[in-house]
């Protein structure tokens, strides 16, 4: 029979074996995030570094510029931990001209619901009926009742995206189960802007600018371009600072922006079992599969082979690029128009381009 000193010495063994597998990541002592710098919020000053002082390749910086400018690039920067090392513009683009994200601002939608949860103004399990009423949808009511916000955020809402844009019940059409398929949709998405609005009790741009956009020294506006769904225009610095809050995970100098720890580590990893790549409203890299926009084929591989595998990424119409790289202290951006093959999220182009950053980095 053990005695009651050898079971406490066991427990405290194991405990010690434990205790590195339970450690939390990216916690508030992470040194790459403790030491990276956020520029002013009410200036233009931004600190730089340059690529020879960290290594970098600059005869490989050639390349890299040649291929953006080839495919119709207007603005692109490279942060390394926070501070710039890269920013062309390009034509007559400067450094305060406003350009459209595209679907990579589905990215700040996706920030802002976790803000409004954090908030306790809604709950992404809930069903969205209870933001938007009954009838939001053509569905049957028992079906549109499956439906959750964390179905918009992870574009499983079942419903079919032929009528792309559209936010009208009658084209809000039943096609599967919620979470049964995966499906890239922009109805479902932009009625996540209706739900934060309709839970916070003020307008979508209102409450996005207070919480999140003036919170970093951002710039920019929402503006339909249809009429139906909100497209996000700024400067290419305030897609870099979007980035930069990302990669220090909610957190901009010593405010906590989205303090939700598990939302902040859903958003960022597979979020359904259908498309490995995409969290919520992010695209992932270094999953064994991926799907795209449009298609119910699955792919094997990862979304990006020539980028860091944890890569995460904004990705919109005509190679709109915002990728966050943590293992690196990496944020890119990319504005412009098509590189040439007309897509509303990946594209070859993410291969290509990385392709010349690694070059430029190794």
């Amino acid at each position: 029979m053990k005695t009651p000193l050898f079971s406490l010495m066991l427990l405290i063994f194991l405990g010690w074996g434990c205790s590195s597998d339970t450690e939390p990541i990216g916690n508030d002592d992470d040194p790459d995030i403790a030491n990276l710098y956020f520029p002013p919020d009410d200036s233009a000053d931004w600190e730089t570094i340059s690529p020879d002082d960290l290594g970098w390749d600059t005869e490989a910086q050639q390349a890299l510029y040649n291929l953006l400018e080839e495919k119709n690039t207007k603005a692109f920067i490279i942060l390394k931990d926070g501070k710039l090392v890269v920013e062309w513009y390009f034509g007559d683009h400067t450094q305060n001209t406003s350009w459209y994200w595209a679907s990579a601002g589905k990215t700040l939608t996706a920030f802002t619901v976790g803000i409004a949860q954090d908030e306790g103004l809604l709950d992404i399990n809930d069903k969205t009926s209870d933001y938007l009423e009954s009838g939001w949808t053509s569905l049957e009511p028992e079906k549109e009742n499956l439906i959750t916000v964390w179905h918009q955020l992870t574009m499983t809402s079942g419903m079919n995206p032929l009528a792309f844009d559209c936010v009208a019940p009658n084209c809000l059409n039943y096609v599967a189960d919620a979470g049964s398929r995966w499906a890239y949709h922009n109805g479902p998405y932009t009625l996540l802007q209706r739900v934060v609005a309709n839970a916070a009790q003020e307008e979508w741009a209102t409450y996005f600018n207070t919480h999140l956009r003036n919170k970093i020294g951002m710039d920019g506006f929402w503006l339909s371009t249809n009429g139906s769904n909100n497209v996000y225009f700024s400067t290419a610095r305030s897609m870099a600072r979007f980035g930069l809050l990302n990669l220090a995970n909610g957190k901009w100098k010593e405010e906590t922006i989205l303090g939700d720890s598990d939302f902040l580590k859903d958003m960022k990893n597979t979020s359904q079992n259908h498309n490995k790549s995409y969290g919520y409203l992010w695209w992932l890299n270094g999953k064994q599969s991926h799907m795209g926009p449009g298609s119910q084929i699955v792919f094997d591989g990862f979304l990006i082979p020539n980028a860091p595998t944890d890569t995460f990424a904004g990705l919109g119409k005509d190679d709109q690029k915002l990728y966050i790289v943590p293992s690196k202290g990496l944020v890119v951006v990319r504005m412009g128009e098509d590189a040439g093959e007309d897509q509303l999220g990946p594209s070859s182009f993410d291969n290509a381009l990385w392709e010349k950053l690694s070059a430029y980095f190794n």
